[in-house]
């Protein structure tokens, strides 16, 4: 916490403004996830930016192996001075976008904050996970309501199973709401991770006059 409230503002990471509110609004917030985690497990934290929630995973769960994907320089240097100056063995940075690592890189679980919506998420995220495997997004309120709006591209990218769940009762208020999707044996990976969202009409071509037949 002090990284994010001293370098985390002077780099860009982190508004002023957030400072008092860091530990409950981010950090806490962030840290219950890895609830969900099973032991011993490969994570990979697509945009990580500020380490959230990779960063606060990783230090939470020493067992588990995070691997947090960050495509801007600055962003991702920080990233590096930070896990260097807390001596985390359990983690690694690369500087790179979540598409450019398809067929490169698996992991048990990937999460997500702040990232894309759930559709494009889907897309970049699916692909990174072994068959089933979990996709861990940080939504907010309307959480069910993107489900729904996006399932036909979830499963297009490869997810058999969607649901909502609220973590860290007691811990923090409220709840912190995390849509888990399970990727299935053979993720499909959308074009350039562009939404697949199903358009609400659908243009049918006319189909050709038939011709009567020859008296």
């Amino acid at each position: 916490m002090q990284h994010l409230s001293s370098t985390g503002i002077s780099w860009g990471l982190v508004g002023p403004r957030e400072v008092p509110r860091l530990w409950e609004r981010h950090v806490l917030n962030c840290a219950v996830v890895s609830d969900l985690l099973s032991p011993d497990a490969r994570v990979i934290d697509i945009g990580s930016g500020a380490g959230l929630p990779g960063l606060t995973i990783a230090l939470r769960r020493p067992d588990l192996r995070v691997l947090l994907v960050e495509p801007l320089l600055r962003r991702a240097t920080w990233l590096e001075q930070v896990v260097a100056d807390l001596e985390l063995g359990n983690v690694t940075v690369r500087r790179a976008r979540a598409e450019e690592l398809h067929g490169v890189e698996r992991g048990d679980y990937v999460t997500a904050r702040a990232v894309a919506s759930l559709d494009r998420l889907a897309g970049w995220a699916l692909p990174l996970l072994r068959p089933g495997g979990q996709l861990l997004a940080l939504k907010g309120r309307s959480a069910e309501e993107e489900v729904a709006r996006t399932v036909a591209a979830v499963e297009a990218a490869g997810g058999v199973a969607t649901e909502v769940l609220s973590v860290g009762q007691g811990l923090v208020d409220p709840p912190v709401t995390v849509v888990r999707v399970t990727a299935g044996s053979r993720p499909v990976r959308s074009p350039s991770g562009r939404s697949a969202e199903v358009p609400a009409r659908r243009r049918r071509h006319p189909r050709p006059a038939r011709r009567p037949p020859a008296g």
